[in-house]
């Protein structure tokens, strides 16, 4: 990424870059920046934009080959294509060699790094992937939002709105906009705020209702669970959601008897650290025999659906149910 960011700044361009990763923000971003940066007065008969799996490959080669008419180069955004993940010998072959005038930039959401086309940008031009940034990394890009707007933030506020936002920075970057509207003149951000106009993810949703269960809430656990289904939630991706945590409760309890640190517990969860003390929390509820055969359950579960001996909506609704009843 710095290396993109060098030549933009010197204006020495690479003849091909590829973009890609699960961090879409930050994906755009940079591919904005680029584009910009390459055809600076919106030249739109030297630049052209191709999206999709459907991209002709031959047609393609034929618009690499006509050179700029009355500018220093042509430049060709390509996204989505499937090149790196699909064989695509032609284009790899033809990047050998490209013109002096070219510059392509792709921005793709699948790649193979084995790939001939993923080797041929690495020959020619720069690769940037963009991974989920850690939570001390959007913490400080968080607090650097706001406080270019003059407001400030606890660090246990801004945990709640990771809690809420999640790690993806485009969603993140759009909940901030709301608070620093919200908030108007006053310049700290609180958790009420935060708890008044956030939107929590599905996700997060489900770790709302995962905790309803663990406290035995039957009530608030099924109420929650029926807010998404108002929200058009299908059952089949709450129940993976749901499986998804308890497995993450299971994984917690082990390596909390192992004596693992925070720290090492979120990296090997892939979650925020501070968002395993409360995975932590949930998971003290249960012996690891009991969160075993939950994950189990919810095979099952998953299993009856597929096979029709049990509704989706009604699957749900009976886990959470059996897990949010009191021990007798």
């Amino acid at each position: 990424m710095k290396n993109i960011q060098e030549d933009i700044k010197t204006g020495n361009f690479k003849q091909a870059y590829l973009l890609y990763g699960e961090e879409a923000y930050l994906k755009q971003q940079y591919k904005h920046n680029l584009i910009k940066a390459l055809n600076p007065d919106g030249d739109t008969m030297n630049f052209s934009h191709y999206e999709g799996k459907g991209t002709d490959v031959k047609q393609l080669i034929d618009l690499c080959e006509t050179m700029p008419f009355f500018a220093e180069r042509r430049v060709i955004l390509l996204e989505d294509t499937g090149f790196f993940k699909n064989k695509c010998d032609e284009l790899a072959d033809y990047m050998k060699a490209l013109p002096d005038y070219l510059c392509m930039v792709f921005a793709e959401s699948e790649v193979d790094k084995r790939s001939r086309m993923y080797k041929a940008v690495k020959n020619c031009g720069r690769i940037a992937e963009f991974v989920r940034q850690d939570e001390k990394t959007l913490m400080r890009w968080a607090a650097g939002l706001l406080g270019k707007e003059g407001k400030k933030i606890t660090q246990k506020d801004m945990e709640l709105l990771l809690t809420k936002t999640g790690v993806d920075m485009g969603n993140l970057r759009m909940e901030l906009e709301k608070l620093i509207t919200y908030t108007g003149e006053r310049d700290v951000v609180t958790g009420a705020d935060i708890e008044a106009v956030c939107t929590t993810q599905t996700q997060n949703k489900i770790f709302d209702m995962v905790r309803a269960v663990t406290e035995k809430n039957q009530k608030r656990a099924l109420d929650l669970y029926y807010d998404l289904l108002t929200l058009k939630e299908p059952p089949m991706r709450i129940l993976f959601l749901l499986a998804k945590q308890f497995r993450q409760l299971l994984l917690t309890k082990k390596y909390m008897r192992e004596e693992l640190p925070q720290t090492e517990i979120a990296s090997r969860l892939g979650i925020p650290s501070f968002v395993v003390r409360n995975i932590a929390s949930c998971a003290r509820s249960y012996t690891e025999q009991e969160l075993e055969q939950a994950v189990e359950d919810f095979v099952d579960a998953e299993e009856a659906v597929k096979t029709g001996r049990l509704q989706d909506v009604m699957s749900v609704e009976l886990l959470i149910i059996r897990y949010s009843s009191a021990r007798g």
